[in-house]
């Protein structure tokens, strides 16, 4: 039984999807660190690299805040 296919198949769940732009941005956040080591770094392959960052790390808190139920409800 091949349970990789199976669980490609099913849609991600809202914890699934967080993880996964938690990873990307943990990625983003070490390959622009690399970048920035060289001394001749592309900067504006970096700058781009942080406004990727930016935006996954606000998609990210936006995501939280759903999940976290509203204690004044």
């Amino acid at each position: 039984m091949d349970f990789t296919r199976d669980a490609a198949n099913e849609p991600m769940t809202a914890s699934m999807r967080l993880n996964a732009l938690r990873l990307r941005h943990r990625a983003l956040d070490e390959q622009i660190a690399d970048l920035q080591a060289r001394p001749w770094s592309n900067q504006l392959l970096i700058q781009r690299l942080k406004k990727e960052k930016l935006y996954l790390k606000d998609v990210i808190e936006r995501m939280k805040d759903d999940l976290i139920p509203d204690l004044d409800a």
